[in-house]
């Protein structure tokens, strides 16, 4: 899963890559909770293909989804489907091949067995983005650095008098919905 996240947000220099940033941790703890097992939606069938309007039209809660993809992903990978990468997961490709396999379930020309490989490219990419830019009380975005890359202040309690300064960099550090690890109220 960490391999995935850092194709989809590779590292750099400035800021780190989608595993580092806590993005997988992220994913871990929404498929734990209500979010994983679709708590509160209407989820009985009938299910029929439906537009992307229409939204999800699956039997597969989003945990079911990620185990049952993340499986198929591996088999995939590790068959003879990835050239010169036979007996290979999907962390062991080069990157290359990693982004090779991505934009085939993008676009729909990677097939997974017994599952959706679009639909679970585009949750993925879902929840990896909401990751790195959530407040990181939620185990995403490790050090607020999606926030400080972008210039967010975060959860302060006003900044109302920067609002319409454009242009101009914030100048204060961001502050998670927990504070921030160097404030000491004393």
């Amino acid at each position: 899963m960490g391999a995935l996240a850092d194709r989809i947000i590779p590292p750099d220099s400035q800021t780190p890559g989608g595993r580092d940033a806590g993005c997988v941790v992220f994913i871990d703890r929404q498929l734990a909770g209500p979010y994983g097992s679709r708590e509160g939606l209407y989820v009985s069938g009938p299910f029929h293909p439906g537009s992307k309007q229409q939204g999800p039209q699956s039997p597969q809660t989003p945990s079911e989804l990620y185990r049952t993809a993340l499986a198929a992903l591996e088999r995939y990978c590790r068959g003879e489907n990835v050239q010169g990468s036979l007996g290979k997961g999907f962390a062991e490709l080069t990157a290359e091949h990693q982004d090779a396999v991505l934009s085939g379930l993008e676009s729909s020309k990677v097939q997974l067995e017994g599952v959706d490989g679009k639909a679970f490219f585009e949750q993925l990419l879902k929840d990896v983005q909401q990751g790195f830019f959530a407040d990181p009380i939620y185990g995403g975005n490790r050090d607020m650095c999606a926030w400080k890359m972008i210039g967010f202040p975060g959860a302060r309690y006003d900044y109302t008098d920067w609002v319409g300064r454009h242009n101009q960099p914030y100048p204060y550090p961001p502050v998670s919905i927990a504070g921030r690890s160097d404030w000491n109220p004393t």
